[in-house]
């Protein structure tokens, strides 16, 4: 390790995943440790915040733990401390919050709070070394479907957002109504495979005057109100064609409004970020639609589309360059803005 080099340990636990990632000059991963909760979760259909908080509490010093060891450091080889403060579950965000504080005052290092959608957008520096602002990115997950202008490293301009539900949030409802279970959005991936996308007409929802907003809830409420008029009219539902139908809307959604951005802002370079970009159709269709206009198109590898540390650590890198400190009294902050301080 040259002396120069920045090793940043990072924390993220806003949802159901308890990890830690030790990063080197922001681009290089010594280790990306997850502790997953999913199968947890599966026996109520979704995440219960007061289980997922829990469950970090038991597995924060272990995955941190096998963080260092893995990177071959010491938290005495440690430049900065960077976790994730907000948006998420309150309860799940204190964990790491507390965490971290305490290693920092411990240690006496730097601790640099990271918004969790930054963090996904900076997934996408990983495994693109050439990939640098100006661009803009599309955050799609179980919780937020946000496009954004991404202007310079931790410089950020949400220039559309959803109305209602979120895009990973319809693919989670959906899946439940078809009794797919949970998590909705891999299983709806690989059912919609074996079904005809257009089988069935779901609306695309558009929003007057704000070209970039998305809406879910309608499309939603259209794929159960179609369940509930086949069984109350006993004809036979194939599961396979609502799964495909209902993604194909929800993509051509997500890659007409990004598409619009990109050509707007006049930006050849697109990327896509959270849980939903690793589905399989939607980065297809995405290449595609990139590929038509000659735009560069970025996505990272699924490992870094789901919560994980290794994106905090990159964001922690670029916000810590930037001089973002922050001191014992940082607190977890469940609505946090991109772009608050």
């Amino acid at each position: 390790m040259k002396k120069e080099d920045v090793l940043i340990l990072a924390i993220e636990s806003s949802c159901d995943e308890t990890a830690a990632s030790v990063v080197k000059n922001g681009r290089t991963i010594l280790s990306n440790i997850i502790s997953s909760q999913i199968e947890l979760h599966k026996l109520y259909g979704g995440v219960v915040p007061e289980i997922a908080s829990r469950k970090h509490i038991e597995k924060i010093n272990q995955v941190i733990s096998e963080a260092l060891s893995e990177a071959k450091v010491t938290l005495d080889d440690l430049d900065a401390i960077g976790v994730t403060y907000g948006p998420g579950l309150v309860g799940a965000l204190l964990v790491g919050v507390t965490e971290a504080k305490a290693i920092s005052f411990a240690k006496n290092i730097p601790l640099v709070g990271v918004h969790h959608i930054e963090g996904h957008i900076s997934a996408n520096y990983i495994e693109h070394p050439d990939l640098k602002p100006p661009f803009v990115s599309l955050v799609v997950s179980g919780g937020h479907s946000h496009l954004v202008l991404v202007k310079d490293y931790g410089k950020y301009e949400i220039i559309g957002r959803t109305r209602d539900d979120a895009a990973g949030e319809a693919f989670d409802k959906v899946a439940r109504a078809i009794g797919l279970g949970y998590p909705g959005g891999p299983k709806i991936d690989r059912l919609s495979k074996e079904g005809d996308p257009y089988a069935i007409k779901f609306p695309r929802a558009k929003i007057q005057d704000s070209p970039y907003d998305f809406s879910f809830s309608g499309l939603k409420s259209a794929v159960l109100n179609y369940l509930n008029g086949a069984k109350m009219k006993g004809e036979k539902v194939v599961n396979e064609d609502v799964a495909a139908s209902f993604q194909k809307a929800v993509i051509d959604v997500l890659v007409d409004h990004s598409m619009k951005a990109a050509e707007a802002y006049g930006l050849k370079k697109f990327a896509i970020a959270g849980g939903v970009a690793s589905n399989s159709s939607l980065r297809t269709a995405m290449e595609k639609a990139c590929a038509e206009r000659g735009i560069s198109f970025y996505y990272p590898s699924p490992i870094y589309c789901t919560d994980n540390a290794a994106m905090i650590g990159v964001a922690a890198y670029y916000e810590y360059l930037a001089g973002t400190r922050h001191g014992i009294d940082l607190n977890a902050v469940p609505n946090l803005k991109l772009g608050e301080r």
